[in-house]
């Protein structure tokens, strides 16, 4: 135990789910009256005035909808209950700024979910290296994959154990997401060395200290030449529907073998970032990237009808490459991992890392010849090196000359614009 004492920690741990084909339909049924139930929410907050939105009022009125529709009881109460707290919770964020005002759910184009509120009422016992057990309220006992040691049995107390879960379905099948409360010592400073890490396409990261980690296709070529033969599919059969013509079971089928390949792809991609962020946090005690504004990066430039954009194409190329790369996540994952281990990521201004020579300082015209060489024009230096190396060094170099935006020991919360209320939810 670390002599800073200890503090209560909270994380998720998701896991595989093994359902049976019956199994699966009840988490269906479950997941779409959560949804329905979250709709009706939606549509008797629209008809009340102002002064009768209140909690009270809403559960009266989710009490009223599972007598009178049937389906609806499928859902456990706590299931119901944690629907409404998540509606009510979902205003208070946009209120506050930090999300855009709830609306309607659409069948198709949302993520199914069901709450277990209490954790007591899983009875996680593990059965082998492999697998443990758990029980679903109105499913069943289910089958889950083991990769984690999770607090339960004689390991879990009032300070360890499993407060709830939530079922999520994917395009790779249901899935159980645990929230786990622990109590872990409060990290020493990390002793580690400093670095900075430049992101990119070609070398996905570069580190000052000439590091690189790379990664190769996240899908075979049989997977992507199959991805490809799908969309196709797609688009044949979406332009011989007619304007207003409901989706085809054929075509929806269709989309969920895309959905599923690029699911897999993600997976991949999520696990070499893990693996790798997980390394860089324990060997470096200070991290330090770009203050990156992705959003407006992959933005598209087809421009409008009086100005047309240029090269849109390639254009469009670039961002699919950039938003794959998926670099907001590869921060988050070293931000929390960093604060678990006693180590601090900083972010320091991104223009000019990429142009500056790391060894005299200076910025001249034409220094990056290739994307991968950096030749220093500058008469008096004429540094040669890896660019995205030199980038990295610039990096590292504007943190220690005090150009740090966002020291972040702990896990940083990037906020909204505070905006004014919705008039429909004053």
């Amino acid at each position: 135990m670390s002599d800073h004492g200890v503090e209560t920690r909270q994380f998720g741990h998701r896991a595989r789910l093994a359902l049976s084909p019956a199994l699966a339909l009840k988490a269906d049924g479950q997941a779409h009256a959560a949804r329905t139930m979250w709709n009706c929410l939606h549509a008797w907050w629209q008809m009340m005035p102002k002064e009768k939105r209140t909690l009270a009022n809403a559960d009266a009125a989710i009490r009223q909808a599972r007598q009178e529709i049937d389906f609806l009881a499928v859902l456990p109460a706590q299931a119901a209950q944690a629907v409404l707290k998540t509606y009510f919770q979902a205003w208070k964020n946009c209120w506050d700024g930090r999300a855009d005002a709830p609306n309607f759910k659409a069948r198709f184009r949302t993520a199914l979910t069901v709450d277990v509120p209490q954790g007591r009422d899983l009875n996680i016992v593990r059965v082998h290296r492999r697998w443990g057990m758990a029980n679903l309220p109105k499913i069943g006992r289910v089958r889950f994959r083991w990769t984690k040691d999770l607090p339960v049995g004689k390991h879990a107390d009032k300070d360890n154990r499993i407060t709830g879960a939530r079922l999520v379905k994917d395009p790779l099948g249901w899935h159980i997401a645990f929230r786990v409360q622990s109590l872990e010592p409060v990290p020493e400073p990390h002793q580690g060395p400093e670095t900075g890490i430049d992101v990119g396409i070609t070398v996905p990261l570069a580190l000052s200290d000439g590091e690189r980690y790379g990664h190769g296709a996240w899908l075979t070529a049989r997977e992507q030449a199959r991805l490809l033969g799908l969309e196709q599919r797609a688009a044949r059969r979406k332009k011989h529907r007619k304007p207003g013509e409901r989706t085809s079971r054929r075509l929806h089928h269709t989309y969920d073998q895309i959905a599923g390949l690029r699911a897999k792809a993600k997976r991949r991609a999520s696990d070499w970032q893990h693996k790798t962020t997980t390394k860089i946090a324990d060997t470096y005690g200070t991290v330090v990237v770009e203050a990156l504004t992705i959003t407006n990066m992959v933005k598209s430039a087809k421009g409008t009808v009086d100005q047309p954009g240029k090269n849109v194409a390639q254009k469009s190329g670039l961002n699919r490459s950039v938003s794959g790369e998926a670099w907001g996540r590869t921060v988050t994952m070293l931000t929390y991992k960093l604060a678990r281990r006693g180590g601090t990521l900083a972010k320091v201004p991104a223009p000019g890392t990429s142009r500056r020579c790391s060894a005299c300082g200076f910025t001249t015209p034409g220094s990056r010849e290739t994307q991968a060489l950096f030749v220093c024009r500058n008469p008096d230096c004429g540094w040669t090196g890896n660019a995205d190396h030199n980038a990295a060094r610039n990096i590292l170099h504007l943190y220690r000359t005090g150009h740090a935006l966002i020291p972040a020991a702990g896990r940083a919360v990037a906020r909204r614009a505070r905006r004014v209320k919705p008039a429909t939810a004053r």
